[in-house]
C-alpha cells in the first residue's frame, strides 16, 4: 500500500508539472511574456533539459532584447540537436543582433559563428526561407573585407526565388535598394507586390517611393490600389 501511495504521489507531481508547462505555453500564446517566463523557469528547474521550454525562454529573452540570455538558451538546444535547422537559425539570429549592437572589435569575433549558424540552417533545411533571408542580409551588410559579397547575397536571393517568387523578388529588391539602385528595386518590389499583394510587399514599395525615390504621387497611387 505504501508503494502504491508513492506511485500515485509521483503521478500527481507529473500532472502538476505538465499543467505548469501548458499554462505557460498558453500565456505565451496570449503574449503574456512575464507570467509565461515565471512558469517556464519553474518548469525548467524541475526539467532542466526540456527542449521546448528552453526554446520558449530563448524566444522570450529575445522579445525583451536580452541577447545574452537568448544566446545561452539557443546555444543549449542547438548543442542538444545540432541537426535542427530552426535552433541553428535562432542562435545565429540572436548572436547577429548582439554583434550589431556591440563595438566593432567584439562584433568581428562573432561574425564567423553567425555566418556558420545561418549556413548550417540553410544546409540542414533546403526549404528554409528565413535562413536564406538571413544570409541575403548578412552578405549585403558585411564589409567585403570580412566576407561581405553581393554575389553571395544574390546566390541566396536566387534560392529564395526557387522557393517563393514573392520572397525572391523581395530579396532582389532589398539588395538593389541597399546599393541605391532604386529603379531596379522598384521593378523587383513591384513584381513581389503584384504576386503577393500583402501588407509587407505594399509597405516596401510604398516606402521606396516615398522615402527613397521622392515620388509621393506613386506612393499615393499605390496606397489607393492596395486599399481597394
Amino acid at each position: 500500500m505504501k508503494g502504491l501511495s508513492i506511485f500515485f504521489l509521483l503521478i500527481s507531481f507529473q500532472i502538476m508539472a505538465s499543467s505548469d508547462f501548458e499554462k505557460a505555453e498558453k500565456l505565451y500564446q496570449q503574449n503574456k511574456m512575464i507570467e509565461a517566463r515565471v512558469l517556464f523557469e519553474s518548469y525548467l528547474n524541475e526539467n532542466p533539459n526540456h527542449t521546448k521550454t528552453i526554446e520558449y525562454l530563448g524566444d522570450i529573452a529575445g522579445s525583451y532584447k536580452e541577447w545574452d540570455k537568448a544566446i545561452g538558451y539557443y546555444n543549449k538546444i542547438k548543442m542538444q540537436y545540432p541537426a535542427n535547422a530552426v535552433y541553428q537559425y535562432k542562435y545565429g539570429g540572436a548572436l547577429g543582433i548582439k554583434a550589431k549592437e556591440s563595438n566593432k572589435f567584439k562584433a568581428l569575433s562573432m561574425i564567423g559563428d553567425v555566418e556558420d549558424s545561418f549556413l548550417r540552417a540553410a544546409k540542414l533545411d533546403p526549404n528554409y526561407i528565413d535562413a536564406r533571408w538571413a544570409l541575403v542580409i548578412l552578405y549585403v551588410e558585411l564589409p567585403g573585407i570580412i566576407g561581405g559579397s553581393e554575389t553571395k547575397s544574390q546566390k541566396y536571393a536566387s534560392e529564395l526565388m526557387a522557393l517563393s517568387k514573392v520572397d525572391g523578388f523581395m530579396a532582389r529588391g532589398y539588395i538593389d535598394e541597399y546599393f541605391k539602385r532604386y529603379a531596379k528595386a522598384e521593378v523587383n518590389y513591384r513584381k513581389a507586390f503584384e504576386i503577393g499583394n500583402s501588407k509587407t510587399t505594399f509597405q516596401k514599395l510604398y516606402d521606396l517611393y516615398k522615402n527613397k525615390m521622392n515620388q509621393p504621387q506613386k506612393a499615393a497611387q499605390l496606397k489607393k490600389q492596395f486599399e481597394k
